[in-house]
Order: C-alpha cells, then structure tokens, then sequence
C-alpha cells in the first residue's frame, strides 16, 4: 500500500477551490467589488500588511485578555460550585441566564461601564469564552470515580483534599476541552467587540473596526484580506490552545498517551 504525503489531499483541494474562484469570476463575469480574486485580495493585504498586522496585533490583545480571564474565572468557579452541590444548584441557572443574554445588549451596558476600546472589547470576550468553561470544567468536577471518592471519604480527607487530589486532575481534560472551545471562540469574541465598541487611532484599529472602515470606503480586496488576517488570527489562536492542552495531558491521559 502506497504511502499517503501528509497534506497533499488539502493541498489539492485548495487549489481546486481556486481554480473554481476565477473560473465563477470569468464565467459569470464578476466585478472586483462583488468577488475580488485571490491575487487581487493577496496584493491588497500585502499593500495593507502593516494596518492589518497592527489590527491584529489589537484584536489579538483583546481576545487573550478576555480569554486569560475567563479561564480563570470559570476555573474558579467551578471549583466553587464543586465544592458544594447547594451551592451549584444556586449559581448555575444564573450563569446560564447570563449566557443567554445577546451580547449586542450588553455591549452598551459595558460602554458605559468601562468606556470604549479594549475594556470593553475584553468584557465582551469573556462573556463569550466563560460558560464553555464553566460548563465543562463544573461537568468534570462532579464526575468523579465513585470508588475513589469513598476511598478518600474511608481515608479521612478534608473537602479540599478531595478537591485539590481527586477533582481538579480527574477535571482536567473536560477543563481544557472547554479551554479549546473557549479559544475558537476567543477572537470571534474580540472582533464582535471591534465591531460595537472598539475605537482607532491614527486610522487604525481592530480587525472588527477595520472591516467597517474597508466596508465604508469600499475597499472591497481589502475588507476579504482583512477577513483572511482574522482567520489566520483564530488559526494561531487555537493552535496555541491546542499546544497547552497537548503538553498538559501527552504523559498520563488516555487520549495523548501511545499504547506500548
């Protein structure tokens, strides 16, 4: 059986969506304005390239302080809640309601809060990353294996032992995993913020307020290039989660461990 290189099949299938993009671009003879091509929108991100990096640069700063602080909080919180059944019983419905709270009616309740710009932009990527968290990780803190819980209980074990010695490790990866969905959602996170709250300065401001602006002044290559940066922001943003998580449970977990 031949082997398969690693990446040829995406390689190809990229290409193949290419050559589809500029033969709908001739076949249904397409303006610029309506769907730029590849090359059109590469030359315009290299043109833009120092705007759009120091536009990401900002978003990329709102969406890891947000991020950095919903996963402590919700880390926290959960353990929390875990420590007392009454107590999750109370909390959770109100977390949930907050959940469910649009975030567009928030924007203008943390505006007056905390002004416009990046504190805002942060409030609002922490609404958006702290309940996967909370969710997951309270879910691996009450699953606990039952025969060593009452091994602890036969062992005498405070309630913070039990915590710090059975829950938090056996929470770990559901804590993590909410870790990762929290970081996909991370930057969209921060580019909703640019877009209902952020500012600029010198011309210049996150991937969210930049697109309005390309959009504004019809820009239309460079409004796709810009959507490409965000993508490529997300990319390395998920990455970089992905790699905590990996070097976290790659020595004891099931999952990243190699039988044999």
């Amino acid at each position: 059986m031949k082997r398969r290189i690693p990446g040829l099949l995406p390689a190809v299938t990229g290409a193949a969506l290419i050559a589809a993009w500029y033969a709908a671009i001739r076949l249904f003879h397409l303006a610029p304005y309506v769907l730029p091509s590849p090359g059109a929108i590469l030359e315009a991100g290299w043109r833009e390239r120092h705007t759009l990096a120091l536009s990401a640069l900002i978003t990329g700063e709102g969406a890891l302080l947000g991020f950095l602080a919903a996963v402590l909080g919700g880390f926290l919180l959960s353990g929390i809640m875990a420590f007392s059944f009454r107590l999750k019983e109370s909390l959770y419905p109100y977390i949930l309601i907050l959940q469910m709270t649009p975030v567009i009616i928030l924007a203008p309740i943390f505006v007056l809060w905390f002004g416009q710009g990046l504190p805002s932009i942060v409030a609002i990527t922490f609404m958006i990353c702290f309940f996967p968290i909370v969710a997951n990780t309270t879910m691996g803190m009450i699953s606990v294996d039952r025969n060593l819980q009452e091994l602890l209980v036969l062992c005498r074990a405070r309630r913070i032992q039990e915590i710090r010695y059975l829950r938090v490790p056996g929470a770990m990866p559901y804590f993590l995993t909410g870790m990762k969905i929290a970081g996909s959602l991370a930057p969209i996170g921060a580019i909703t913020g640019d877009l209902l709250t952020g500012t600029a300065q010198n011309g210049v401001g996150g991937m969210g307020f930049m697109t309005i602006l390309y959009f504004s002044q019809l820009k239309i290559p460079e409004l796709f290039a810009s959507g490409l940066v965000a993508c490529l922001l997300g990319f390395l943003f998920v990455g970089g989660v992905n790699l905590v998580h990996w070097l976290v449970l790659r020595r004891w977990h099931d999952s990243l461990v190699k039988p044999g």
